[in-house]
């Protein structure tokens, strides 16, 4: 593997580890409020981060990425905890997936970095480009998690 592969995926385990640490502490009902202003909550951030990930992967390759059942309903772009039709996973079943899913990833793409793919409507046609571009999305994403994190907390 590549010195930038490497670096590619310790980049996407250093990143969860920063959004795991971020919500460490953090309990069922903590992760449920959605604070004036705020259209999700931090359960729905978490998942959403994680779905993301797969989304673009298969976005890419067309090929079936393990996403649980109901995280497209829960979890998807657009979607709000308002609207969900049923009970969401727990906060500890969604931070176990997460804590997983590097080492899924990097098991399931780490020697097809480069493979090339038919690009995206945003230009991209590998999967070192997909991973760059939804770790970017992780650090959005935990930035609006901190946010949450102290409007909660007050």
């Amino acid at each position: 593997m590549e010195k930038r592969h490497i670096v590619l995926f310790q980049q996407l385990e250093d990143y969860r580890k920063e959004v795991l640490e971020a919500v460490n502490g953090l309990s069922e009902e903590e992760a449920l409020i959605v604070p004036a202003g705020f259209s999700n909550n931090i359960l729905w951030n978490l998942g959403h981060i994680y779905l993301d990930q797969y989304l673009w992967l298969q976005h890419l390759t067309k090929e079936e990425a393990p996403i649980p059942p109901g995280f497209r309903e829960w979890f998807g772009y657009g979607t709000k905890p308002a609207d969900w039709q049923s009970p969401p996973p727990p906060l500890q079943t969604i931070l176990a997936l997460m804590e997983e899913q590097p080492q899924q990833i990097r098991s399931a793409y780490g020697e097809r970095l480069e493979e090339p793919f038919p690009a995206t409507e945003s230009g991209m046609h590998t999967i070192a480009q997909v991973l760059v571009r939804t770790i970017f999305h992780e650090g959005l994403h935990l930035s609006t998690i901190t946010a949450l994190r102290r409007f909660v907390n007050r």
